[in-house]
């Protein structure tokens, strides 16, 4: 889905590109006046439509993921948990707590992959995944609405290159979700099957009970020697 979501996004970047380009160019004279500037702004418009769709079903299945992975945290290392599994969403809604809580619910998730390095909870694959997802945010949100306010063509062209620079920081975004999702997952299903492994082999080795109360491993002393007659 986050494949699907980025080629939406390069989608939307290449119409906006054009109605760029038609901005540019010098205005038309004759029937044909206006109509590539109306045709620009349907595909854009449209684009728009269908990458906000793409952009709500990648949230809902980020946060399905999500869910998951913490599950798979629980299991590994409940007590490094610092957040509640409700974070899981309201930590993209609450205000403010939208800059810090989900870079800190993925730390800690990543700790509990990591059984070794659980003292360092970040990673600089992290840091630069959410610098990069907080950008794109913040440039999107400027750029539509300069958008929506320009007057002029100077000031849509304007505008128009703020979201054709969000719309690349929101591919990279894509990209480096893509890297943590896959690295991530890997690692929490490694360290869960080393734990199997490691409870399994415990449990191999220890002595069984037998019926009597003693134990089913053989014994280790040597058989006492009867006196002789």
């Amino acid at each position: 889905m986050l494949a699907c979501f980025a080629l939406v996004t390069v989608a939307t970047d290449v119409a906006g590109w054009h109605k760029y380009q038609v901005l540019l160019a010098p205005p038309l004279n004759g029937p044909d006046e206006g109509e590539e500037l109306v045709s620009a702004d349907m595909w854009f418009g449209n684009l728009t439509g269908w990458w906000q769709a793409a952009f709500l079903a990648t949230m809902l299945l980020f946060l399905v993921w999500l869910d998951n992975v913490r599950t798979l945290a629980d299991t590994l290392w409940p007590e490094g948990q610092r957040h509640h599994r409700a974070w899981v969403l309201f930590g993209w809604l609450v205000p403010l707590a939208q800059l810090f809580v989900p870079k800190m619910f993925i730390n800690d998730v990543w700790a509990a992959a990591q059984p070794a390095r659980r003292r360092r909870r970040g990673n600089p694959l992290l840091t630069m995944w959410w610098l990069t997802v907080l950008a794109a945010g913040a440039w999107a949100t400027d750029g539509y609405s300069a958008l929506k306010q320009a007057a002029t063509a100077g000031e849509a062209r304007q505008a128009l290159r703020h979201v054709m620079l969000s719309d690349g920081l929101r591919i990279g975004a894509a990209a480096l979700t893509i890297a943590v999702v896959w690295r991530l997952s890997g690692s929490l299903h490694q360290a869960r099957d080393g734990e199997a492994s490691a409870d399994a082999h415990v449990a191999r080795r220890a002595p069984r009970a037998c019926p009597n109360g003693g134990t089913s491993g053989r014994s280790t002393t040597p058989p006492t020697a009867e006196a002789p007659d």
